[in-house]
Order: structure tokens, then sequence, then C-alpha cells
């Protein structure tokens, strides 16, 4: 044998222009160490989520009826299911992708229509979506962090509200929390086939809850570029087909709406054109961010900086006191965090996971964060669920980060300067000054932390000074106690340091879980649902400033407000004036309210029963009064729903009305289809007068019900001329309170 044989040889090294190879499993660092107490742990977190989701969940009725209607007609029309529908008829679909009323629809078809069956899916999103943010954030930090993530994001006060409540944004939440688990898991190993789930994920999000969900796709696929242990032309080929996921799993619904004839589906509800693309980029899009939205009932853009539905914008949107209470409470920790685990991770390796992960989570917080503190159109203080699992996740990875920073670390393997951290992939730190100050500098970021959390809590609890003021003076006192506790800790007795550890962490936690305990104690309904009690200077649980609607109006979760009731007659104080309580709306109108002299010019057919109001101020007559409103829905008499029913099966619609809201109290009541005539606001072209003339003259509707509606922001005129030609054509009646005409028998054969 040649001694070369056996000499053993040293592989020649790449070139440096050689882009570094993926890592393989193997190559991979192990995971933290997972103690035997974390099965338990988390156990006990997803059930706790559970029942703080599901418990009393039936409280809340058809929690907002304008999707409730939804799930009901696609639980009877296959048709209803895939478009949308508001009705089982199909004359027009929600305002947005149907998804989120596929998971509730096909509940409904399996255990019956009622409250249960329609809303447990949605505690199911939310307890998933615990246990996935869990998983990713145990990933890379350990089960500790984990543990916390998930607990910050099942206790956040607007979590709450949304996992018990039928809006598409538990589902946006669930699948948006799922595409940040397979980036990192892309990230670990520069998997496409991770990756692309991703792109999968977020382009279903868009099936839910539209250009929602894209607004994490650049933190995505920056942070993938970035970090991704390969050569960066196939990170780029990787994202590019990402990319493609996004559009198939989002385009194939798009197209098939676009491509069917109008004719041969219902009218896409909230476009004015019957298009998908134009919700999507109108309406639902580019509108959102400027304010200009055609149809819409007033965006911040067009009504003096935030209108009554969108809060004022700027930076500290996020803090004031309509949104503060909801999503807030930990937001100042988790971008104190944010910087601090950035300052830590320092000039590590490109692929470092302490700042991918931070980076991730911490984009989605910023940009998503950002575009709701400057959007101009309708915003409302429930879309700040999700911002709730990046405050989660920052607050577990930065806690724990920090709280392994404050212990000296030994030498690396090498002879070298101490590692920064004992995470995998963390490289040396940078100088010996950062050595010498980091344990101090952790510690004293940890108890400033906080006592910021303590202190903002403070704040937010004194928004609402007659609602368990105790609470307040506790969170302060335990919070700094926990924070000074925090900075002693190296020289506490080692049995008293989880003792500090837990008085800070229930300081933290007090003040939102109290909101969500109540939160979920309350039932809540309507378009506009709050978490929390009512707020000075903020909005109550009907989504209004000081949780009073404007005008006396019925509040949208069903119970009437304190003095709620309108004047006798339903008049608005003379003048047609609000006396300040309300802002001014288009053509003059309140919600709910009417003009001095019963008229009500900003809604068709929105005038006192059995009255003749102008649609529009003045421009001819009205179908009068009706039953529900622009953002509640109310459950009809008895004698009312006995006339609906009567000879049903002979109608396509068995009624119609102006505005989904006001149709699908009727329809839920029924079970029959109701047409919404303008869709949501009643200013969708749909149908037009001459489309409604035909089908009452093929026999197709049986009634039309008066109320509903609002002249919104350049919308289509037909649900007034509608009204208006009903009036005229028609004899009405009143049944308990609802104008009511038969549309069988029109006023010349009587």
């Amino acid at each position: 044998m040649d001694r070369t044989d056996t000499v053993p040889t040293t592989p020649a090294e790449p070139a440096p222009t050689d882009p570094p190879p993926a890592a393989t499993p193997a190559e991979e660092p192990a995971p933290p160490r997972t103690p035997g107490w974390t099965p338990a742990a988390l156990v006990v977190l997803l059930l706790g989520t559970a029942l703080l989701y599901i418990w009393g969940l039936g409280a809340s009725g058809w929690a907002n009826s304008f999707y409730a209607a939804a799930v009901q007609a696609g639980s009877v029309s296959g048709k209803a299911f895939f478009y949308g529908s508001s009705d089982a008829a199909n004359s027009i679909t929600v305002d947005k992708t149907p998804a989120s009323l596929w998971l509730m629809a096909l509940s409904v078809r399996i255990f019956g229509l009622n409250s249960w069956a329609m809303l447990v899916p949605q505690a199911l999103c939310g307890v998933a979506s615990v246990g996935v943010l869990y998983a990713t954030v145990k990933r890379w930090y350990g089960p500790v962090a984990g543990l916390i993530a998930g607990l910050v994001l099942a206790l956040t006060p607007v979590a709450t509200l949304m996992f018990r409540f039928n809006n598409p944004d538990a589902l946006l939440v669930l699948l948006l929390v799922g595409g940040a688990y397979a980036t990192v898991r892309a990230l670990e190993t520069a998997s496409t086939r991770w990756i692309v789930l991703t792109g999968a994920l977020v382009g279903f999000g868009f099936l839910t809850k539209m250009l929602q969900a894209f607004l994490v796709v650049p933190v995505f696929a920056g942070v993938y570029l970035l970090a991704a242990p390969t050569g960066l032309w196939r990170r780029v080929r990787q994202l590019l087909l990402a990319g493609v996921a996004v559009v198939v799993s989002a385009g194939w619904w798009v197209a098939i709406v676009e491509l069917t004839p109008a004719s041969a589906r219902p009218y896409i509800g909230g476009s004015q054109g019957n298009s998908i693309l134009e919700l999507t980029l109108g309406y639902n899009g580019l509108g959102r961010l400027t304010g200009d939205e055609v149809g819409s009932v007033g965006g911040g853009g067009r009504m003096g900086g935030g209108g009554p539905f969108s809060g004022q914008t700027g930076l500290l949107r996020m803090f004031d006191g309509e949104i503060g209470g909801q999503v807030s409470w930990l937001l100042p920790a988790a971008l104190i965090l944010l910087v601090a685990g950035l300052l830590v991770a320092g000039r590590a390796a490109r692929t470092d996971r302490t700042r991918a992960g931070l980076l991730l989570w911490g984009g989605w917080l910023l940009v998503t964060g950002l575009i709701f503190s400057f959007m101009s159109g309708i915003f409302h203080a429930y879309y700040t669920v999700a911002l709730a699992p990046a405050v989660g996740a920052l607050v577990g990875i930065g806690s724990t980060v920090l709280w392994q920073q404050r212990r000296p670390l030994p030498a690396s393997s090498t002879g070298g300067e101490p590692a920064v951290g004992p995470l995998p992939g963390d490289k040396p730190a940078v100088g010996s000054m950062w050595q010498r100050w980091r344990p101090l500098a952790a510690t004293a970021t940890l108890a400033g932390t906080l006592a910021v959390t303590a202190w903002w809590a403070w704040v937010l609890l004194g928004r609402s000074p007659d609602w368990y003021p105790w609470l307040r003076t506790a969170v302060l006192v335990a919070g700094l106690a926990g924070a000074a506790g925090i900075l002693l800790a190296t020289r506490l007795p080692r049995w008293l340091v989880p003792v500090v550890l837990g008085v800070g962490a229930a300081a933290a936690l007090a003040g939102p879980a109290a909101y969500a305990l109540q939160t979920a104690a309350t039932p809540h309904g309507g378009s506009i649902p709050t978490a929390g009690p009512s707020v000075a200077g903020g909005f109550g649980r009907g989504g209004f400033p000081g949780g009073q609607p404007p005008g006396g109006m019925q509040r949208p979760d069903g119970g009437q407000m304190p003095g709620g009731q309108r004047p006798e007659g339903g008049q608005r104080p003379e003048g047609g004036q609000n006396n300040g309580q309300a802002p001014s709306f288009p053509g003059g109108g309140a919600l709910g309210g009417q003009a001095s002299g019963g008229q009500a010019p900003g809604f068709p057919g929105g005038g006192r029963d059995g009255g003749q109001v102008p649609p529009g101020g003045g421009q001819g007559p009205a179908a009068g009064g009706g039953m529900g409103g622009l953002l509640n829905a109310r459950e009809p008499s008895a004698a009312l729903r006995e006339l609906l029913e009567r000879d049903s099966a002979s109608y396509t619609w068995v009624a119609a009305t102006i505005g989904s809201n006001n149709a699908s109290g009727y329809q839920l009541a029924t079970g029959d289809p109701v047409m919404a005539i303008g869709g949501f606001n009643g200013s969708d072209p749909s149908p037009t007068l001459a489309q409604f003339q035909r089908y009452v003259a093929d026999g197709k509707i049986h009634y039309f019900l008066g109320g509903g509606g609002f002249r919104a922001n350049g919308g289509s005129s037909a649900s007034q001329e509608i009204a208006a030609w009903v009036a005229e054509s028609f004899t009405a009646q009143t049944v308990d309170g609802v104008t009511v005409y038969d549309l069988s028998t029109p006023k010349a054969a009587s």
C-alpha cells in the first residue's frame, strides 16, 4: 500500500466567490432543550385559551349579522357558499373575499344554524393561532419564549374579541402566523418547499381579507432574502416561486369570478362596477389608504382626518383612546425589546437567527402598525388584532434573549471572546466594552421595559376610571416592584428570583387579562365591535365615541345606550343638528337619527314609519321607515316574521330592503332569502331600478321593507330610485313599526 493512502487529506476550501452551500439538516444546530414541564405548560396554555374564547360564546347571538346572513346563505346554497353571497338567491355578495365564511358555513351545514355552530370555528382559529405562534417562537428561542408569546396573544383584548366574533380577522391571523412558521422553517435549511408554503398561506389570506394579507409579504420576503443559508440567486429564485404560489392560491378564485358572466353570478358587493378587481384595488385596497372609497360612508381622508369610523390618523394612533386598550398594552415593551435584541445581535453573521427572528416579527409589527396608523380610509379598532402575534413574539423573544444576556457567558471554544448568547447561530460579540457592560445593560433594559409597561397599563386603565379603579394602582405598584427586583436579582436568594419574575409578569399581563375577561363576559354585535369597557375619549362597546352612537341610535350590539332613545317621533333636535353628539354626515343625516320634520336626507327609505321621505334630501317620495340600520340588525316581531313567511315558497326573495344589515335581520329570523338592495351601505348599483322592476313583474319579490341604507361617498343612487318607485306604486302598511309594501299588489290593482 502506498504511504499516501493512509495520510489524511484536507479538502480544498471553496473559493471566496463561491456561494455558501445550503445547510443540511445534519448541519443545523440542535434546537433549544425542552424541559420536562413544557408539554404540561403548553396544554394549560391551550386549554385556558380555549376556555377564554369558547365559554359563553352563544351570548353574542349572530354577532355581526352582515356576515351571519352570508353564513346562513352559504349553508343552504352551494353557489352562495362559493361566492360569499348575502342571500341564498344570490343577489349580491359581501364586500370581502369569502374564505372565512367557508369555515363557518361548513360548520353550520354540519351542526345546524345557531350561534355556536357559527362562532366555534372562529374560537378554534384563535386557539390554533396561539399554538402555532408558540411553536414558531419556541423553535429558535426555547419553550419559555414560546409560552410568553402565546400567552400575550391569547390575552390581547382585541384578540379575545375577534376570536369570539364572525369577522374575517380570526382566520386571517391564523394564516399569517402559519406563514411566519413556514418562513422560519424555510430559513433553517433554505427550503424551497417551506417558502412556497409561505406564499400559499399568504395567498389564502387574500381570499380571507384581501390586500391586508399582503402587508407581511415584503417582511417575509426581505428576511428570507437576507438570512436564508444559501446563495443569493437561489434565494431570489425561491422567492419568485413563492410569489407564484401567492398568485395561484389567491388568484384562482378571482379568475373564476371575473371570467364568469355577470348574469350567472351574484353582484360583487362593495364595487360600483360589479368587479372583484375593482373591489380589491378600490374600496378594499388603495381607497383604504387614501380615503377615496367610492360608496363608503366616509373615511379619514374625506371627513377631516379620521371620520366617525376611522379615528385620527398619526404616529400615535395605536395608543389613542380608541385603539390603546385594544392592543397597545405591551406594544411599548415590544418596541423596546426589538431594538435591544437587534443591538444584542450586533454584527453577527448574515444567517444569524436572533436577528432574523427579530426582523421577521419586528417588520410585521412596524409595517402593519404604520399603515394602520396613517391610512386615511375607513379603519376600525378591531383591525389591530393583526398586530397581536407580532407583539407577543417580540415580547417572548426579547425578554428571554435579554435574560440570557444578563448572565456572564463562558469563553468560546476557540479561546476568543465570549459568545453573545447561547442561541443557535450566534456569533462572537464585538468589543470588550460590550462584554463588560452587557449584563448590566440587559438587566437595566428588562427592568426599564417592565416599568414602562406598568406605567402604560396605569394610563390605559385610567381611561376607564370607574372600572375596577384599584386595579390601576395595583398594576403600577407591582410593576415597579418587579422592575426593582430585576435590578437586584443577582443579589437576591435564588428562590426569590422566580417570585420577582412572577410579580413582574403579573403586572405586565393584569391589565390586558382584565380587559380580555371583560370582553369574553360581554355580548358583542354589530359591524364595529370593540374590546373592553368604554373609555373616555375613545370608542365604547358599540364602536362609537364614548360608547354612545350618534343621534341616539341603537348600539350595534343590539343594546340601548343610556339615554339612547331618539326624541319622540324619531326626530333630531330642531334644525336637524346633532348638538355636538356626532359628526355630520353626507346629506345632513345622522346614523339612526332623522332630520327635523321627519326627513332623513341621508337615508333612502329611512323615514318615519309610514311617512314619505324625500331620498337624497328632497328628490321625491321614498319608502318609509324600517327595522335595522347601517351597522346593526334587529330581530323582527312575530307578526312581521309570520307575514314574511306567508307563501314564501312562491317567491325567490321573500322581501327586499335597503342595506345588508337591514336585510340580514329578516333573513336570519325567517331563514328565507332577503334581497339587500345596494349592499352594505345601500350604495351599490345592485339591482338597478330597471332590474328591480323586472323582478317585481316576474313575481320574484313579495315585500319591500322600509328603512336602512345610507347615501354614501359617491355611490349609486339606485336604492333611492327603487325606494321612490315603490312608494309611488304600492300601498304602505305598518307592521310593528316597520313599513311594508306588498309588491304583488300595485296601487292600481288595489
